[in-house]
């Protein structure tokens, strides 16, 4: 390796800028290295975060929730290089302490006025994405060098002396001494299923619309007026939701008693939306706490040091699902009777007690819960707030619908009315739980739950309590289904091709709803020896090798690239490669998102660091010891 080293950048969006700069806090004036970022779409914001997409879509994340930074929360062998939250960097942009940031007249006005409890666009973001790069560019020693590449990796050969060389769409070739694959959400062939609507509809003229990222979905084949089938409920449907309604002409206003109402422009569709749950991902919490401080109570490092040492292979639903619930339910009281103690019978430290000396599930506990919490909507019963409808039959259409908008209605109650804080309390014990899981080794556990609960089942619970839409989205969907615009399918939703058209039904609703075009409205899943990207498909059929996560869902399994801890790409016969590396959702790490929360030493940026101490450690950097 020549003294001069070389790295290069598959990904220039938000996971590749802040491995960067976990890379760049690494070195020094004695650095020497040439730094490549090749991606079509803009540094920083990458596809996704992109200006360039709708002014409507927004981020499910509060405004004080996003940072690129780490801090002092952040246990990371890398140097801790503090910086502003999205909150505080609109702060400092409304001082005029930003001269280099100029917004465009939309991102302007949303910048003076929103709060840091609000929820940016997206378009906003990428501006805040924008400016770490080039703050992270601009700070970068004199003996670094970045280069930015508009352009698209095609393939990454060996090369000489341990190199690679590789080759752009353009037609350019790079030879780096290292390679970092920091790819996020990438288009991919049609599953089974997906494909097998697709042929149908061409075949009898009707209109399938499959998974993608709905910014970039062409939705103008929807039809004006008409009937469309909508699965998902997730936060890709809240986008559609967005994109046919508002993005058609439609608005919201509100009523004298203040109520949201919807004002039709006409071009919208009748939307017929479904899923497996029947209703939305919980919305954000907004409420904060009022009680005592959150902690691990049940999955406390002592217990992940127990499981650690098990004698047998972890199974998630036998020795981990029973702890978080655990975990669940005390945060939940905790806040209920220390934040609320006029609402309980009894103390916190007395029901801690019941709670550690039943089973989550535990038919008992509930009845101790009756007789010290009067009111139900105090109450937590961790099966049902999974699965609301589990077991419901429902009497017609009409039932289905009005149940399901009355749960929607609930749930903006509990989890955004500050006397309904054990919401919060609930979402931190997620959170933590999560954290406390990503500390245990993935070959500590068997071959199901690294293929399936780990990866799916567990990832999906947690966006569906922690990552959902913003609150006014879901006040919002209510406001359509009065006006009529969005009617509710409700749970188990299947969808035939029949002659009439996509028929939708439940085996726990009578009859079906039939329609002319039919939406899949969720992200392709993360396949990425099926990916559209060339490079991640060649990086998972070529250079390393897959572990395959079982998901029903998608008609079979999924195709991760396996990868160590720090990053580095695994071989077919399970080495790792010295000089590729990759990090984000289609690897075999736990899926822990880019951009996170402040103060909240987060897995993705102790990951990161990882993976940047192995990839300096590798070329011959400086690396500082943090203090």
């Amino acid at each position: 390796m020549s003294d001069r080293a070389r790295l290069l950048f598959v990904g220039a969006g938000p996971r590749a800028i802040m491995l960067l700069e976990r890379v760049l806090a690494r070195a020094d004036d004695h650095t020497q290295i040439d730094i490549d970022l090749v991606d079509p779409h803009p540094p920083g914001a990458g596809r996704i975060w992109r200006h360039a997409q709708s002014p409507l879509l927004k981020l499910n994340s509060m405004t004080r929730d996003v940072t690129v930074f780490t801090d002092h929360s952040c246990t990371i062998d890398g140097p801790v290089h503090p910086g502003p939250s999205l909150s505080e960097w609109l702060e400092l942009w409304r001082a005029g302490d930003l001269p280099d940031v100029d917004l465009d007249e939309l991102s302007a006005a949303e910048a003076r006025t929103l709060a840091p409890e609000g929820f940016p666009t997206r378009r906003l973001h990428s501006y805040y994405l924008d400016w770490f790069f080039r703050r992270t560019a601009a700070n970068a020693p004199g003996g670094v060098t970045i280069r930015l590449h508009a352009d698209t990796v095609t393939s990454v050969r060996p090369a000489r002396s341990g190199r690679h060389t590789v080759s752009l769409a353009s037609g350019r070739e790079i030879v780096t001494d290292a390679v970092a694959y920091c790819l996020g959400h990438t288009e991919r062939e049609p599953d089974p299923a997906a494909a097998a609507l697709a042929a149908a509809a061409l075949r009898k003229g009707l209109v399938y619309v499959g998974p993608a990222f709905t910014a970039d979905a062409d939705l103008s084949v929807l039809p004006e007026q008409g009937d469309v089938i909508v699965r998902g409920m997730g936060l890709a449907a809240v986008d559609l939701v967005v994109l046919l309604t508002q993005g058609r002409g439609g608005r919201f206003d509100r009523d004298g008693d203040g109520a949201l109402r919807y004002l039709a422009s006409g071009r919208e569709p009748r939307l017929h939306v479904g899923s497996r749950r029947g209703v939305p991902y919980r919305s954000k919490v907004t409420s904060t706490l009022q009680g005592d401080a959150p902690l691990r109570e049940v999955l406390t490092p002592e217990a992940i040091a127990d499981l650690q040492r098990a004698a047998r292979p972890l199974d998630f639903d036998r020795d981990a699902w029973p702890l978080i619930a655990g975990e669940l339910l005390h945060g939940h009281y905790r806040e209920l009777f220390t934040g609320h103690p006029d609402r309980v019978a009894t103390t916190w430290d007395d029901f801690r007690s019941v709670l550690q000396t039943h089973a989550w599930d535990d038919p008992a506990l509930r009845d101790a819960i009756a007789a010290v919490v009067p009111d139900p909507l105090d109450r937590f019963d961790v099966a049902a707030f999974g699965r609301p409808f589990a077991g419901a039959t429902f009497a017609d259409t009409e039932e289905v619908h009005r149940r399901v908008r009355a749960h929607i209605a609930e749930d903006l109650l509990l989890r955004t009315s500050p006397e309904r804080s054990p919401a919060q309390g609930v979402f931190m014990a997620a959170l933590l739980s999560f954290m406390a899981l990503s500390e245990i080794p993935k070959e500590r556990w068997n071959a199901r739950s690294r293929a399936h609960t780990l990866p799916v089942r567990w990832h999906t619970f947690f966006s569906y309590l922690a990552s959902g839409p913003p609150p006014h989205r879901l006040e919002e969907l209510l406001a359509l289904a009065d006006a009529g615009v969005v009617r509710f399918l409700g749970p188990d939703v299947t969808v035939a091709v029949e002659p009439r058209g996509f028929a939708a039904s439940s085996a726990r609703v009578p009859g079906e709803t039939v329609a002319g075009a039919l939406v899949d409205a969720w992200l392709p899943a993360a396949d990425a020896a099926l990916s559209m990207n060339i490079a991640l498909r060649e990086l998972a059929t070529v250079h390393g090798s897959e572990l395959r996560v079982a998901d029903e869902d998608y008609d079979g399994s999924l195709g991760r690239v396996r990868v160590g801890e720090d990053g580095r790409v695994l071989r077919p016969d399970g080495s790792p490669h010295d000089t590729l590396f990759a990090i984000g959702p289609f690897t075999s790490q736990t899926e822990a998102g880019a951009f996170t929360r402040p103060a909240a030493n987060s897995l993705s940026l102790r990951q990161t660091d990882v993976v940047a101490g192995a990839i300096t450690a590798r070329l011959g950097l400086a690396v500082p010891v943090a203090p």
